[in-house]
């Protein structure tokens, strides 16, 4: 028997993912992670106070602006946004909805071949 641990977001760090990342921190963001969670998709984590009483979609918009600035390959391939405030991903204080969200995004469920 082997024990072997499942592989963490950050092991599925790529160029291209570092790339978004890099944009989205010169664009001020507190904290931007970006990973490839298979061939045709790339997951986006981003945390941030200004995102604290925001609807998701004027998050995901503050966002989507500086996506828009990456090669279209790149941003065809971002199928995941995820935009927290700190306060909601914070034990025990944060959201149950937003905790799984956030556990989704660190520990993704296995990709379908």
């Amino acid at each position: 028997m082997t024990n072997t641990s499942a592989s963490t977001w950050e092991d599925k760090r790529t160029d291209e993912t570092r790339v978004v990342e890099n944009a989205l921190r010169a664009a001020g963001f507190s904290r931007a992670d970006a990973y490839r969670y298979n061939s045709a998709s790339i997951r986006v984590r981003v945390i941030d106070p200004r995102f604290e009483g925001l609807a998701v979609e004027d998050r995901d918009a503050l966002v989507e602006q500086h996506l828009e600035q990456l090669p279209d390959r790149t941003q065809a391939d971002i199928t995941n946004l995820f935009s927290f405030a700190p306060s909601e991903i914070e034990q025990p204080t944060g959201s149950a909805r937003a905790q799984l969200m956030n556990l989704e995004f660190e520990e993704p469920s296995p990709s379908m071949p």
